[in-house]
C-alpha cells in the first residue's frame, strides 16, 4: 500500500530520483513528477492510463522558471502571472527546447502555473525540479479534493503527500494569447472578468489547436456512478435510488441520501465540494447521481463545466 504522509523532504526526494507524488495545490490534488525527466513524466501516464495526446502542465515555484520553459518574450505573460500567481491560472505559451514532447503531446506549447498552497510551493523548490502534474485521479475520473480521493484510484503512486481538503476544488482555469489578448481554454476560479481587468480579451473562441489543454475533451470528471443533471436530462429519476447533489435549496422528493454543494446557494462554497460530493456518493450504496444545475456565471461556469463533462458519458443513455 502506498504510503501517505506529511514528509516533504522525503517527497522532494523522490521526485528529484525520478519517482512520483501526489501532493495537494489549491485546487485539486497533482501528481508530480520532474517535468524534464521523460522517464518520469512517463509514470504518470502509466499510473492515470492517461492518453499521450493529452498534455500536462508544469508546476513552478517562482517566476524566473517560466524563462527557463518558454521561448516567449511576450510581457503579457509575466502580467498575467504578476497578477495571478500564485494562483489557479494556467498560461499555455511557446515551450522551450528543454521541455520534453511527452509533456506537451509533442505540441509546441506549454502550461505553466505557480500553485498558491504552501506545501506544493515546498515540495517544487526542494526537489530542484519544475514539476508535472495533472490531477491524481485515472484518466476521466473524478478529481481528488482529499489524500484519501488519492489513494482510492492510485494506490500505486510512491508516496501521497497529505494536505488536507483543497479549498478551490476545481482545476485552474487555463488562458492562452494571440494577437489580440487571452482566449480562456478551461474555465476555473478566474474568471473571464478577473482577466480582463489585466488583458484585453480575444475576439477568437478557441485556438486552431483544440487539444492543447487539458480538461478539454467532452467526457471526463466521471463518477462510476451514473450522473443526470436536472433540466438536461431525459432520464426518468427514481429519487429512492439516487443521491442528490443539491445547490441553495432543500430537494423535493424522497431522496435516497443528499449532499448540498452549498446551502445558501454560494457559488465559491459549491466549486470548493463539487468533487468531494461525486466522491462521497461514489463511495455510499446509490445507484445513480442527480445534481442541481448552478448559475452560469463566474466560478458558476466552470462549475457547470464540470458537471456537464461528468455527465456525458451518461446522458440520454439506457440504465
Amino acid at each position: 500500500m502506498t504510503a501517505v504522509g506529511k514528509d516533504v523532504e522525503y517527497a522532494a526526494k523522490l521526485i528529484a530520483e525520478g519517482g512520483v507524488v501526489a501532493f495537494p495545490t489549491e485546487t485539486v490534488y497533482g501528481l508530480g513528477a520532474n517535468a524534464l525527466n521523460p522517464n518520469a513524466v512517463a509514470k504518470i501516464f502509466g499510473l492515470k492510463e492517461r492518453p499521450s495526446f493529452d498534455p500536462l502542465i508544469v508546476h513552478v515555484a517562482d517566476l524566473d522558471s517560466i524563462n527557463k520553459l518558454t521561448t516567449s518574450t511576450d510581457e503579457r505573460i509575466l502580467k498575467l502571472a504578476k497578477r495571478f500567481w500564485p494562483g489557479p491560472l494556467t498560461i499555455v505559451v511557446p515551450k522551450s527546447d528543454i521541455v520534453p514532447g511527452i509533456v506537451t503531446s509533442d505540441l509546441e506549447t506549454v502550461g505553466i502555473r505557480m500553485p498558491n498552497h504552501p506545501i506544493a510551493l515546498e515540495l517544487i523548490s526542494k526537489s530542484g525540479c519544475v514539476v508535472a502534474a495533472p490531477s491524481a485521479n485515472k484518466f476521466g475520473r473524478v478529481s481528488p479534493t482529499r489524500a484519501e480521493h488519492v489513494l482510492k484510484q492510485l494506490p500505486d503512486v510512491d508516496y501521497i503527500l497529505d494536505g488536507g481538503k483543497t479549498t478551490v476544488g476545481i482545476e485552474s482555469t487555463v488562458v492562452t494569447l494571440d494577437e489580440e489578448g487571452f482566449i480562456v481554454l478551461r474555465h476555473g476560479a478566474i474568471t473571464h472578468a478577473d482577466l480582463s481587468e489585466v488583458l484585453t480579451p480575444s475576439s477568437a473562441k478557441k485556438p486552431e489547436k483544440n487539444l492543447i489543454s487539458p480538461g478539454l475533451l467532452k467526457s471526463h470528471y466521471s463518477p462510476n456512478k451514473p450522473l443526470f443533471i436536472l433540466g438536461e436530462t431525459n432520464k426518468t429519476i427514481d429519487p429512492t435510488r439516487a443521491g442528490y447533489i443539491a445547490f441553495g435549496h432543500t430537494p423535493q422528493g424522497n431522496y435516497k441520501d443528499v449532499e448540498f454543494l452549498s446551502e445558501k446557494g454560494d457559488l465559491v462554497e459549491a466549486a470548493a465540494h463539487l468533487f468531494e460530493k461525486l466522491h462521497a456518493f461514489e463511495d455510499s450504496d446509490v445507484d445513480y447521481i442527480v445534481a442541481d444545475p448552478v448559475p452560469e456565471t463566474g466560478i458558476g461556469i466552470a462549475i457547470m463545466d464540470r458537471l456537464r463533462k461528468a455527465a456525458y458519458r451518461y446522458n440520454n443513455t439506457a440504465e
